[in-house]
């Protein structure tokens, strides 16, 4: 069986290994290679055929024989087929990628100012997809030259500004290349990063009404794309709805959010067991971090401290893909946690019966009146699920929310 696989520097992030299997019957490979031993990679004869990533779309140019007519003109590889005589051959299904993603926006462009943020293998791709459609000026924002970073004022009337920056990308999550809010016509808004979904530029297009979508529905079009050169066959179109939606929903994690005692950590550990899906529960993770109890936490630094370790250890499992997560009762007492979970996951609500809720073991239950504590954080709890479940039976609940949310 042929082998492919994807070069590039750093890889954690990919999904294209699940993607290519949905394409096709073949092995696909993350190839995680230093810039020094770039030349020996590209010597070498183990692949039949390999995706290429930042930061290597241009530095593969040289070791190719041949390159086709899209990719010479745009100056960028993203795709290399290894030929029979063992020349390398460089073709750039990038091109298409941008292109189906631009159609399913529904992106207006023509005659209208374009803004690329970065100026790497990807930005010129991009930006000839864009002239090809007719957007005019297509602005090219960099560190450095004419158009940068600190003179974004003169555009301000931009009506799409493309993200092809690392910046905001698992597992530096958070960050943003350029503040939304200095843009007046409303832009459409396009980050090629795919994971976290929601990345910190998506969520300030999201706070502002922007249209916005994320690279994910490129990376599968590029990938049909690159897979019919590999298999020497035509896939259909329609498939490229169908893996977006497939990948998506197995790389988002799912957060079980409720009160103390409602469930998260059991349905969790056993909705795991029956998804295959690693398990995260926070708790444990701010009493390995701490090296003390919880009771212990709240008792000799408080509830304030408490509260800085949950948000911790959230952020360090909610930007994983593909996880189950029990979170604190009290995560929904901070505003910040919510963006945490919306930029990778679905947030689950174990509804459970106030009567039935123990307060046994858990300091601010014992603390508080529990019905307080419920009455208040419900509302809460409530706005920020995608799904509601009723916390009764362990089996059944986890195999109902397996069933529903189709993990």
């Amino acid at each position: 069986m042929d082998q492919y696989g994807l070069l590039g520097e750093k890889l954690g992030h990919s999904f294209s290994p699940q993607i290519h299997a949905l394409l096709g019957n073949y092995e696909y490979r993350l190839c995680e290679i230093d810039p020094a031993h770039l030349e020996r990679f590209m010597r070498g004869r183990d692949l039949a055929g390999f995706n290429v990533t930042i930061p290597y779309k241009q530095a593969v140019i040289p070791y190719c024989e041949e390159l086709s007519s899209q990719a010479q003109a745009i100056g960028s590889v993203n795709t290399v087929i290894r030929r029979q005589d063992g020349t390398l051959f460089g073709d750039n299904t990038d091109y298409y990628g941008f292109s189906y993603l631009l159609a399913q926006s529904g992106a207006q462009l023509t005659g209208k100012k374009a803004l690329v943020l970065g100026s790497g293998g990807a930005a010129k791709t991009d930006c000839a997809v864009l002239r090809k459609i007719g957007a005019d000026p297509v602005i090219v924002i960099s560190r450095s030259g004419e158009n940068h970073y600190g003179n974004l004022d003169r555009h301000t009337d931009a009506a799409l500004i493309v993200n092809t920056t690392p910046l905001g990308m698992y597992p530096d999550v958070g960050k943003a290349p350029v503040d939304l809010s200095l843009f007046v016509n409303k832009p459409a808004v396009i980050d090629l990063i795919y994971n976290p979904g929601m990345t910190e530029l998506l969520f300030q297009a999201e706070a502002l009404d922007f249209p916005y979508v994320n690279g994910l529905p490129m990376l599968v079009a590029q990938a049909k794309k690159a897979s019919e050169l590999f298999q020497g066959k035509i896939i259909a179109d329609k498939k490229i709805a169908e893996i977006t939606e497939t990948v998506s929903r197995k790389m988002r994690n799912v957060v079980l959010i409720g009160m103390p005692g409602s469930g998260k950590s059991t349905v969790g550990k056993r909705l795991a067991g029956l998804t295959g899906r690693d398990f995260y529960d926070t708790d444990e993770m701010i009493v390995r971090e701490a090296g003390k109890s919880i009771p212990e936490i709240f008792a000799e630094d408080g509830e304030t401290d408490f509260r800085r370790l949950e948000t911790q250890a959230l952020a360090k499992a909610a930007k994983c893909s593909g996880i189950i997560i029990a979170a604190g009762g009290g995560v929904v007492c901070q505003p910040h946690n919510r963006k945490l979970i919306r930029q990778n996951s679905l947030a689950v609500f174990l509804e459970r019966e106030l009567k039935l809720l123990p307060s046994e073991g858990r300091p601010l239950s014992q603390l508080r009146n529990i019905a307080d504590i419920y009455q208040e954080r419900l509302p809460l709890y409530r706005e920020w699920s995608d799904y509601t479940f009723v916390s009764a039976d362990i089996e059944e609940t986890a195999r109902k929310i397996k069933e529903d949310l189709r993990l």
